[in-house]
């Protein structure tokens, strides 16, 4: 790998919330639904008791409910404990990838969703196929690298297919001890953020549930936030 790519290279500052998007279920009952029929009224129910319960919702990873340490679990940690090959790890490492746009989420997720789909032989299908997303703000405090104005000079950054390249990007990431990094998606205008230190992630809160949708012969994969009403679609 070129020392080129980290001659000079910027830092990117985060402070504030990135979206991650992961496989899950929809919520079945809201806790604060007996209160009312509103979502409106549930989340301020819900930031009522976080503003009275401050000490249960705590940055720090030792958390003290059980759901809260769930959503720790799902939100922050799982990818740092099952570490897996992806575009900025060969699997001897942990990467957390986030994105500060809903959509760059999904045109990432659905990609890959969509990869596992024909890995398991379900290209071919005569039943809609169905996804379901949780989708979670986390907050980030780190300065990345900013690799963004060398995607031009090393498209390999964003190469579609092969992450030989960027693997060995993130093994010197890794091996020197950044936090992480900020690159432009390869599936869409926008951009991802990598995070190899779970230290400057905090704060996990659901956003929202998605249910990706894929029906026979279709080309197109249909989102959904609200059951029955198409968010956006995406290309198979």
């Amino acid at each position: 790998m070129s020392e080129d790519l980290f001659d000079g290279l910027a830092l990117q500052p985060v402070n504030g919330d990135l979206l991650r998007n992961i496989k899950s279920i929809r919520q079945t009952q809201e806790l604060f639904d007996d209160l009312s029929t509103e979502p409106a009224d549930w989340e301020a129910a819900k930031q009522a008791e976080l503003a009275a319960k401050p000490l249960a919702y705590t940055d720090q990873p030792i958390l003290r409910r059980p759901f809260e340490r769930a959503r720790y679990f799902n939100a922050i940690r799982f990818p740092f404990e099952n570490w897996a090959r992806s575009r900025y790890s060969d699997g001897n490492w942990g990467v957390w990838y986030g994105a500060d746009d809903l959509s760059v989420t999904i045109y990432e997720t659905v990609y890959h969703w969509l990869r596992l789909l024909r890995a398991a032989g379900l290209a071919e299908h005569e039943r809609d196929i169905t996804g379901e997303r949780r989708v979670y703000k986390v907050r980030c405090e780190a300065a990345l690298l900013d690799l963004r104005p060398r995607v031009r000079g090393f498209p390999a950054l964003v190469d579609g297919e092969d992450y030989s390249f960027t693997q060995d990007v993130g093994r010197r990431i890794h091996r020197e001890g950044h936090p992480g990094l900020v690159s432009a998606s390869a599936r869409t205008k926008g951009d991802v953020h990598a995070v190899f230190r779970e230290q400057v992630l905090s704060n996990p809160r659901n956003h929202c549930d998605l249910t990706y949708l894929l029906r026979p012969g279709a080309d197109r994969v249909r989102v959904e936030r609200q059951r029955g009403r198409k968010l956006m679609s995406v290309e198979t």
